[in-house]
C-alpha cells in the first residue's frame, strides 16, 4: 500500500491546487491528495486569515485521518492550525514553514525566506522565533506580488524570486533559501538556475515537496507527533463548529 499524504489547503478558492499539482508531488509509494477548507479567507496573507482558516484546516486533518490518511501537510507557509490538528489526531501534521526551516538549517548556516507580500515580513520573524530559529534566520523578503497573482504572469514571478533570492545571498549572507508562501510551488528550479548562472550555488526549499517527502518519512519510521506535546484536547462544550466537524456535539476533536 503506498503512503497516503493530505495535503489541507487552508483557503476557499476553488481551483488553486490542481490534479496535476498532486501527480507532480506524489511520487513511488508516495500518493497525493489536496483538500480545500470550506470556511475561511481566500488566501492567507495575515495573521487574521490565519486564524479564520484554523478550525477548518483542523476539521480537515481530523477528517483526513479518519479516511485513512498517512500524515497530513498543511498547504500555507503560516502553518494555521498545525498545533491544533496534532492534538486532535495521531498521524504526523507537518507545517511547510517549521518543516522547511528544519531542514534549511539542516543544510546550511543561515536561511533567508522569500515571501509575497512585505507585510508578512513580521510574521515570518515570529515564526522563527517560535521554531527556535531566530539565529539561522538571515533575513526575510518580499517580492511584493499577492498570493492569488502569483500564476498571473508566472515569468514575472520567478525573475522577482530570483531577484530577491540573490539580494539574500549576496546582501544578507544567507546560504539556503525558502520560498515564503506554498503558491510559489514549482518555482524552485528556475531560482536555483538563476541563481547558480551568478555563481551562486545555493539550496532553494519549495517547502510542500519538502513537507510531503519528510511526512513519508516519518510514516516509514512509523513516528509521529508526541502525545505528551500534544496530548487530545479535553472533553467539553464547544459552540458553532458543528458544522465543519468540530466539538463535542458530534464528539469528533475528543475522541
Amino acid at each position: 500500500m503506498p503512503i497516503h499524504v493530505r495535503v489541507v489547503t487552508p483557503i476557499t478558492t476553488e481551483g488553486f491546487r490542481t490534479s496535476e499539482d498532486a501527480k507532480r508531488l506524489s511520487s513511488d509509494g508516495v500518493e497525493v491528495d489536496f483538500v480545500n477548507i470550506e470556511t475561511g479567507p481566500a488566501s492567507i496573507e495575515c495573521d487574521y486569515e490565519i486564524m479564520l482558516a484554523q478550525p477548518g484546516t483542523i476539521a480537515k486533518a481530523i477528517e483526513a485521518e479518519r479516511a485513512g490518511a498517512d500524515a497530513v501537510v498543511i498547504d500555507c507557509m503560516g502553518d494555521p492550525g498545525l498545533n491544533g490538528a496534532r492534538e486532535c489526531v495521531r498521524i504526523p501534521v507537518l507545517g511547510p514553514m517549521q518543516t522547511a526551516m528544519s531542514v534549511a538549517a539542516t543544510i546550511g548556516h543561515k536561511f533567508s525566506v522569500v515571501t509575497v507580500l512585505s507585510r508578512i515580513l513580521p510574521m515570518i520573524e515570529t515564526q522563527a522565533a517560535i521554531y527556535g530559529m531566530t539565529g539561522k534566520l538571515a533575513s526575510a523578503r518580499s517580492v511584493d506580488i499577492p498570493v492569488l497573482e502569483l500564476e498571473k504572469d508566472l515569468a514575472a514571478t520567478k525573475r522577482a524570486l530570483t531577484a530577491q533570492a540573490r539580494k539574500a545571498v549576496v546582501e544578507d549572507h544567507a546560504d539556503v533559501i525558502i520560498f515564503g508562501c506554498t503558491g510559489m510551488l514549482g518555482c524552485a528550479e528556475a531560482v536555483r538556475d538563476g541563481l547558480l548562472s551568478d555563481g551562486l550555488d545555493v539550496p532553494v526549499i519549495d517547502p510542500v515537496p519538502i513537507a510531503v517527502n519528510v511526512a513519508a518519512a516519518l510514516v516509514r519510521s512509523r513516528l509521529a507527533h508526541s502525545k505528551r506535546a500534544y496530548p487530545a484536547p479535553p472533553s467539553k462544550r464547544v459552540v458553532g463548529y458543528a458544522g465543519i466537524g468540530l466539538g463535542v456535539e458530534n464528539r469528533v476533536a475528543a475522541e
